[in-house]
C-alpha cells in the first residue's frame, strides 16, 4: 500500500480515514481507530529505520528528539543499540506494564504511612521507631517482584518480622593481644 509503513499500519491508518471521512462513525470506533492506529506506528519498523538512516546521514540525537517530540534521553532509549537490545527494553517496559498499579489491600500489618498516621508521626519517625527496635516490621514480596514494608503496632501478630538489633549487637569490637586481653583501655 505504501512506501514505508507496514501492512498493518497502513492499514489502520487506512481504517482511520474512512472512519474520518464518515459522519456516521460512532464515537467509541472512532476511539478505538484511533488507538489502534498510534500502537502500530509506535511498533512500526519504520520509525527504527528512519532514526537509524537519520544517525547515518549525520544527525543528532538531539535532532531526532526534537523531530519525535521526545527529549533526547527517552529518543536514545527507544532507538539507541542493536534490534536486541532494543526488544529487551520494550519486553521489559511490558513486563511493567502488566503489573497492577495498587497496592493490595489483604496485606498484614499497616503500611509505613497508615502506621505513621495511627500513631501520629511522620513517616520518618515510624522508620526510626522500627531500625530501633520500637516498632516491628516485615517486607512482604509479592510473586510479581514487588514488595512493601509492612509495620505491626502493639498486639499485631507479626510473625517472621524483622526486628532491628538490640543495643547488645552494636557494643564494639575490641581487637584482642595475644595473650587474649582487648587492647581497649578506657
Amino acid at each position: 500500500m505504501g512506501y514505508f509503513l507496514a501492512p498493518t499500519t497502513s492499514a489502520a491508518l487506512s481504517l482511520l480515514g474512512e472512519l474520518d471521512a464518515s459522519a456516521q462513525t460512532a464515537p467509541l470506533d472512532r476511539v478505538r481507530a484511533i488507538r489502534t492506529l498510534l500502537r502500530e506506528l509506535d511498533a512500526d519498523p519504520a520509525t527504527l529505520t528512519g532514526v537509524r538512516n537519520a544517525l547515518r546521514g549525520g544527525s543528532t540525537w538531539e535532532e531526532i528528539a526534537e523531530a519525535t517530540l521526545l527529549q533526547t534521553a527517552a529518543a536514545k532509549s527507544r532507538w539507541s543499540g542493536t534490534d536486541d537490545e532494543i526488544a529487551a527494553r520494550q519486553a521489559a517496559g511490558r513486563k511493567r506494564a502488566v503489573r497492577p498499579s495498587t497496592v493490595p489491600t489483604d496485606l498484614p500489618g499497616l503500611s509505613v504511612s497508615a502506621a505513621a498516621a495511627k500513631l501520629g508521626v511522620t513517616v520518618q519517625a515510624v522508620y526510626l521507631k522500627v531500625s530501633r527496635g520500637k516498632l516491628a516490621s516485615r517486607t512482604i514480596e509479592l510473586p510479581d517482584g514487588r514488595s512493601y514494608k509492612r509495620v505491626f503496632l502493639g498486639g499485631d501478630d507479626g510473625a517472621n518480622l524483622d526486628h532491628a538489633p538490640t543495643a547488645e549487637d552494636n557494643e564494639p569490637i575490641y581487637p584482642a593481644d595475644s595473650s587474649g586481653r582487648s587492647t581497649h583501655h578506657d
